[in-house]
């Protein structure tokens, strides 16, 4: 199908910060075709008029868990360690495949309706979460999230159900859909594991060319724990077993060090940010203007919906240039546009995706259009000011993933939003809670 919007203020995400006004995008199929002031020759499928409205790159959610939705708000006010142990874990462990599959369609409508167009998603049953967001129309980088709770003397591939796990996925769905799915390696976190699950994870992420995906530094414990343990932080006894070789993500980096930003930098390591769930877990700040100044990427995310409460994309854009404004006491510390980069084109470097988070040619056509005629949005003096700290994921009236719109002023074309309320209502929430 091709596609021609018109009258659109657009926020390319080039790098050159300047809306383009009353421009013209096209899409044939799965990509932007041309981008400009003239209308480009030929007949178009369908004509899109999007006079009051901002287009811009569909949202990347560089780290989250869409089956913790059905755990929103559960186990609220406790501290990390606390909430994981005490009420988290217990739940998790009922979960099953089609529980599984009811969070992660209830993740992506929500997700959908306020403008994500790719995620990278860490969970168990990950097939499952990978058959959902293909159905859903988005793209993902996905991982099972490693753990090994056993003897370092005891580890063993063949017995270690994230091994296979790992294996079974990347041959099942690694570059899916013309790399619609790709796979990521994973190690859950240093405190979830021991060294002979890191090698072995590292070593077969380089051998199949996977990016790993891993929780790092997320609370002050977590972090003097690994210093205590191997006399080094996260982010480097990890990498001394291979973790980074290929890049990827590492998760909160609420307690990294200028020594660990270094190695990210140098290893293509993407910090994601989630404000939102390192706040309301108490876990704290990341140094985020600090890692920008020191030359890492940072992307955001939300976390789980257990944790942040929302998927909401605009909020934590809102929060992360706020809180590190406020908490630096500069109002240089992190600007509109910064944020709006960490939510797009550099949520895709996150995740390894040179296709995506920008309006250009050639591109995968991930894009939104946000109403600036609604009450919160008006008046407009700078576009990029009122996106960040004047809008909401309901200001989004159209999300187009891949060329395809999945969604329009209030209606989903590939969730069955009636069928996932009966499956969370009817099936998920009493399997977890009874």
């Amino acid at each position: 199908m091709s596609v021609l919007f018109t009258n659109a203020a657009v926020l390319t995400m080039d790098g050159s910060r300047e809306p383009l006004k009353n421009a013209f995008v096209a899409v044939e199929r799965h990509k932007i075709t041309y981008v400009g002031a003239e209308r480009p020759e030929g007949v178009f499928d369908r004509v899109v008029d999007c006079s009051g409205k901002v287009m811009m790159p569909g949202f990347v959610n560089a780290h989250t868990h869409l089956p913790m939705t059905l755990m929103r708000g559960y186990g609220g006010g406790h501290d990390l360690q606390t909430w994981l142990y005490d009420y988290i874990f217990p739940a998790e462990a009922k979960l099953d495949p089609r529980a599984v599959a009811a969070g992660t369609d209830l993740g992506l409508a929500e997700m959908i309706a306020t403008g994500v167009t790719c995620v990278a998603d860490m969970y168990m049953h990950t097939g499952v979460i990978a058959d959902r967001i293909v159905k859903a129309g988005l793209s993902a980088n996905l991982s099972c999230g490693g753990v090994y709770f056993g003897a370092a003397e005891e580890f063993s591939p063949d017995k270690c159900n994230d091994c296979r796990n790992q294996q079974e996925l990347t041959d099942s769905w690694h570059n899916y859909g013309g790399g619609q799915i790709r796979v990521d390696a994973s190690i859950h976190g240093e405190y979830t594991s021991n060294a002979p699950l890191w090698r072995w994870m590292s070593d077969y992420a380089q051998k199949h060319g996977l990016r790993m995906h891993a929780h790092i530094s997320e609370t002050v414990s977590e972090h003097q724990a690994s210093i205590s343990r191997h006399g080094r932080t996260p982010v480097q006894v990890l990498g001394d077993h291979g973790a980074w070789e290929n890049g990827g993500i590492a998760a909160h980096c609420v307690y990294t060090t200028p020594e660990d930003w270094e190695i990210m930098k140098d290893k293509s390591v993407t910090c994601v940010h989630n404000p939102w769930s390192n706040l309301k877990l108490g876990s704290g700040i990341a140094p985020v203007p600090a890692m920008l100044k020191a030359g890492v990427n940072v992307a955001l995310g939300s976390d789980g919906m257990s944790s942040h409460n929302s998927a909401d994309l605009f909020s934590d854009m809102k929060l992360a240039a706020a809180l590190h404004c406020g908490a630096g006491r500069d109002p240089m510390a992190m600007g509109a546009w910064d944020a709006l980069e960490m939510a797009t084109v550099r949520g895709a470097r996150a995740l390894g995706r040179t296709d995506t988070g920008v309006i250009a040619p050639g591109y995968v056509a991930d894009l939104i259009l946000v109403d600036f005629t609604a009450p919160n949005l008006m008046p407009c003096h700078d576009p990029a000011e009122n996106l960040v700290f004047s809008a909401h994921g309901s200001n989004v009236v159209m999300n187009m993933a891949r060329g395809q719109v999945i969604y329009e002023n209030g209606e989903f074309f590939t969730i069955d939003l009636a069928r996932v309320r009966s499956e969370v209502e009817g099936y998920a929430l009493p399997l977890l809670f009874g």
